[in-house]
């Protein structure tokens, strides 16, 4: 029985429809339909979900766990990865079993590191784990063209460029876990799992030169006045967790920047209480999709974020370019470049890079007082920047932005106070843009209107944004909902730099209040799909909205506005205002104390009867 005839059969004598199923299984209905008209079938991750569903309806459904586990067989015959590498779908693990996962893998070493420390040994055995999968992900896709597991394995050992990483058997996750044997030199047998860790670590690292100096900094066999750092029992228990087979993190299994979002709950959980978070400012995903669907990049651009993080933002402009002209009309790729200070961040980008075969690289390195990407002894220009630098940086010396070599402060309206670094980075964006460039930023709201209203005209932050209103470079201003980023429960902004605006919107600023177009969350409120959609759609067609989008004359904001450019100066997003006469808004109030003592009266009655005094 093939895996479409499963499904079907386990319809059929449970007596439910496709939508039913997709429900219980918390899969979406096109997925089960696909699935019924042999489409694809279910990665491995699913095929978990699906069998242990077909379990829980007892012992009439029996058989239909044989014909599963026959079909799973055909699929992998006597574990050769002879299956195809699973199809895009929906089915990514969800953000409650990546939250599950990464939870117990820290249970299993709490007591022995401190919270902080957790993420230091989590985040390299999910690069290992991740690396592992996505290498079988590639033997299967070899298999289709060589035949057989075998020949692929030989294919890859002579040019390891077939693939996007090489995993030394040695390094696998497979041996690693202890689910595979594997026969080491006598000489090279590791004695702790510490060092089996930090030996496959290295391995992966000498054998992918982007990695090197990236994933293996950690040592997982250290000591401290003769005591392991951490035991081969907690490493063990560690390991183990991750092996769950339902936490599969292959090219399919998991969103494309799943190790950034892995990275962002270790921080904001076990690190920020404790002030370790150093200041790393993500971004919700819905924010990164929102971003490239306002950018709209186009084949071939060169996209730059200078506070590139896990590299989420510059991953979901290439996404959003092969969703919207499909992959394979899609034959000059972008070219994504970003630059980042955080050596675990860092990693992650570059790993998100090559994992998700684009033309990117991505430096380590502090942007604002070193940038890398320089040309013709200047800052090089690109077609689209997008990024989410530190909200009201503090730390920067106002002395540097009078002595920057590359000149991105001065010709562009003066130097940003030392209380806030938001209109330098801004600057420094607006430099690194070609003539015809674009830039989304991430910024805090108070950027839109520091300043603006006081005495004088010695405002730093105000003179910065009058430059840039005068010199008609704000496209739009885009005001965010509360509590969606994981370090504020502060509202942000993107703020849409565009040096060569079509005619229509010259001398033009687009505002657009979304701060009520959110879902509410545990912990933290998302935008939806919808959400997204409707911001984005209303920002590319600059037409009024009520309550929603307000199209500004820039001449406006600057004389009757103080160059305030703020959404939630120009638009009301709440009820109106119903103004009531004090006399009947009294007469309610007396009604209502009324009612009052009457209560009171009643309960005093009530009490009293039970033997209770009163007060």
């Amino acid at each position: 029985m093939q895996f479409s005839e499963v499904i079907k059969e386990l319809r059929k004598r449970s007596g439910i429809s496709q939508q039913k199923l997709a429900e219980k299984l918390k899969l979406s209905y096109p997925t089960i339909n696909r699935w019924e008209n042999s489409k694809f079938d279910p990665n491995p991750r699913i095929s978990i979900v699906v069998r242990d569903y077909i379990k829980t309806l007892g012992k009439d459904y029996a058989d239909l766990l044989v014909y599963f586990s026959d079909a799973e067989t055909q699929k992998r015959k006597a574990g050769s990865l002879t299956a195809e590498a699973a199809e895009a779908s929906d089915d990514f693990m969800g953000i409650k079993d990546m939250e599950s996962m990464l939870w117990q893998a820290a249970c299993s070493i709490r007591g022995e590191k401190d919270a902080p420390k957790f993420k230091d040994y989590i985040l390299p055995l999910l690069f290992i784990k991740r690396l592992s999968d996505v290498f079988e992900d590639e033997i299967a896709r070899l298999v289709k063209d060589y035949g057989d597991e075998k020949s692929a394995r030989e294919i890859i050992e002579a040019d390891h460029t077939m693939v996007r990483f090489y995993i030394p058997e040695e390094a696998c996750w497979p041996v690693l876990s202890g689910r595979k044997a594997f026969n080491y030199p006598p000489a090279k047998t590791p004695k702790t799992v510490g060092e089996r860790i930090t030996n496959a670590l290295r391995l992966i690292a000498k054998e992918n030169e982007s990695l090197q100096g990236v994933i293996d900094r950690e040592d997982f066999n250290a000591t401290h006045n003769g005591e392991r750092e951490i035991s081969d029992e907690a490493l063990s228990k560690l390991i183990e967790k991750l092996s769950d087979p339902k936490y599969r993190l292959g090219i399919n299994d998991v969103e494309p920047d799943f190790l950034g979002r892995a990275y962002e709950y270790l921080l904001r959980k076990f690190a920020e209480n404790q002030g370790q978070s150093a200041g790393e400012y993500f971004t919700p995903k819905e924010v990164g999709w929102l971003i490239a669907k306002l950018m709209v990049p186009k084949q071939g651009e060169e996209v730059y974020d200078p506070c590139s993080g896990s590299g989420g933002l510059l991953v979901k402009c290439e996404l959003e370019l092969l969703r919207r002209e499909g992959k394979d009309k899609v034959k000059k790729p972008l070219k994504l470049r970003g630059q980042e200070l955080t050596g675990s961040s860092f990693a992650i980008a570059r790993m998100n890079m090559v994992v998700h075969d684009m033309e990117g690289e991505v430096v380590r390195g502090n942007t604002m007082t070193n940038p890398k990407f320089l040309e013709a002894g200047g800052l090089k220009p690109f077609d689209i920047v997008v990024t989410n630098p530190m909200w009201n940086q503090d730390n920067i010396d106002p002395d540097f932005y009078e002595n920057d070599p590359y000149e991105r402060f001065s010709p562009r309206g003066g130097y940003a106070p030392g209380s806030s670094a938001d209109w330098a980075w801004v600057q420094h964006i607006h430099a690194s843009l070609k003539s015809r460039g674009r830039a989304a930023i991430v910024l805090d709201t108070g950027a839109a209107s520091r300043g603006s209203g006081s005495q004088g005209d010695n405002n730093k932050e105000k003179n910065l944004r009058k430059w840039f209103v005068d010199k008609d470079l704000i496209e739009a201003v885009i005001m965010l909902p509360d509590n969606l980023f994981y370090n504020t429960p502060a509202a942000g902004l993107i703020l849409v730099i565009n040096k060569h605006k079509c005619a229509d919107r010259k001398d033009k600023i687009i505002l657009i209040n979304a701060c009520e177009d959110f879902e509410k969350g545990r912990p933290k409120n998302y935008l939806t799909d919808a959400a997204v959609d409707k911001i984005a759609t209303a920002f590319h067609s600059g037409a009024d909205v009520e309550k929603f989008l307000k199209v500004m004359p820039r001449a406006e904001i600057a004389e009757k506005h103080d160059y305030n450019i703020s959404p939630s100066r120009f638009i009301e997003t709440g009820q109106a205002v119903e103004h009531r006469d004090i006399q009947l808004i009294l007469n309610d109030l007396g009604k209502i104390i009324a009612e009052q003592t009457e209560a009171e009266k009643e309960l005093r009655g009530i009490f009293t009867k039970l033997g209770y005094k009163w007060p």
